[in-house]
């Protein structure tokens, strides 16, 4: 039976010639793929600066560390992500505060953000950390203006969505992570998302002091500037406590070739995502969107009643569907320190019911129908 997974990486002959020609170069790590993979990735979101780290985790790791997070200082993020988007203000000592969702959109709601906000006292929260969930970018300018009146900062999780991208409103084109409206902006290169490096992430930013920083936690906080003339060739110094979050010159050498694909493949994402909506409009509720937004399309959700039942019987069938995700405040750790009873009802009913297809751009149109007869075919029955 072959199967057919929620998603899949596309590595062609180009990328592996790549991989090789650096494996035969001078270097394996901190190399020149590492630095042109950076000018490349900040050019195509649209940013000043851009930072490979080794995941997204560690570049959310660095980025409220960067932003100055304190311990015990509060930040807002969405429950409907992948733990590492609340996990990342714990690294930094900070305290998780959730806001509920947006029933259509999916996305960290932009009023229970801000009803959130301002049921406390000035300067109660730092920042905000949204998601552009299943390749859907937020509305980044009215969180900015938010997050403006009340003196806090903004990452965009943007680890679903490079080349979406969403209309402001001066009629500007807004790429996410291109940090017009956010301090930072984080993705991801995990094999199931759009660029493949097997493990990476990408951190940006057009803040040139908060770049340095980045540079310097991603790098165990050492320096070897303007230091060879009083000195040695050898030497260094260490300013601060920092990390080894480096990315290799190997997965930036997939990453360049990666990189240059995404357009189409998120073209490909988008007429993917399309037949699913012409096949389900009107029957099965699926992700809204928004006007003049532009979808990346990581993943296809839909909402159905008996999601374990059509979970179980896809996988019988060979179509490996997924869920994204297990709200975070309902994970065990974080029932253990206090969000048991969290009032996040948007959420917990989205759970209820969601399900991701197949959404990668070789999956063919063969794959996609087969996986649309079986979803109807399935919901039929049950009704």
């Amino acid at each position: 039976m072959k199967i057919i997974p929620y998603g899949r990486q596309f590595i062609d002959q180009e990328d592996i010639d790549t991989v090789v020609s650096t494996l035969t170069a001078d270097f394996l790590t901190q190399g020149p793929k590492v630095s042109e993979f950076e000018k490349k990735f900040a050019e195509y979101v649209g940013c000043k600066y851009a930072v490979a780290v080794s995941n997204a985790t560690a570049g959310l790791h660095i980025s409220v560390l960067s932003l100055g997070l304190q311990p015990g200082e509060r930040v807002i993020t969405t429950p409907i992500t992948f733990a590492a988007s609340a996990n990342c203000i714990k690294y930094g000592g900070g305290e998780v505060w959730f806001a509920d969702i947006d029933p259509d959109t999916y996305l960290l709601s932009l009023e229970h953000t801000r009803k959130l906000i301002e049921s406390k006292p000035k300067g109660f929260f730092k920042g905000i950390i949204p998601v552009d969930f299943a390749g859907l970018p937020l509305d980044l300018e009215g969180f900015r203006a938010l997050a403006d009146k009340h003196d806090l900062w903004v990452i965009e999780d943007a680890c679903h969505a490079p080349g979406g991208y969403f209309t402001d409103s001066q009629n500007k084109k807004q790429m996410c992570g291109n940090g017009a409206y956010a301090n930072i902006g984080i993705f991801s290169f995990h094999p199931v998302k759009h660029i493949a490096c097997g493990e990476g992430g990408m951190v940006t930013t057009n803040d040139k002091n908060l770049y340095h920083k980045l540079l310097s936690l991603r790098t165990h906080g050492i320096t070897k500037n303007n230091m060879s003339e009083n000195h040695g060739g050898w030497y260094y110094e260490m300013q601060e406590l920092g990390f080894n979050y480096r990315l290799t010159d190997i997965q930036s050498a997939l990453g360049i070739t990666q990189l240059a694909k995404n357009k189409e493949g998120v073209k490909k994402r988008n007429e993917i995502g399309q037949r699913y909506k012409d096949a389900f409009q009107g029957k099965i509720k699926y992700q809204s969107l928004p006007t003049n937004f532009y979808n990346a399309h990581h993943l296809f959700v839909i909402e159905v009643n008996d999601r374990k039942g059509l979970y179980d019987y896809l996988r019988e069938q060979g179509v490996y569907a997924q869920i994204h995700y297990i709200p975070v405040h309902t994970l065990p750790y974080y029932k253990k320190i206090g969000y048991e009873n969290a009032d996040l009802s948007n959420s917990e009913q989205y759970y209820s019911k969601c399900i991701s297809l197949p959404m990668y751009p070789t999956l063919s149109l063969e794959e996609q129908e087969f996986v649309i007869d079986k979803v109807t075919s399935f919901l039929n029955e049950s009704c």
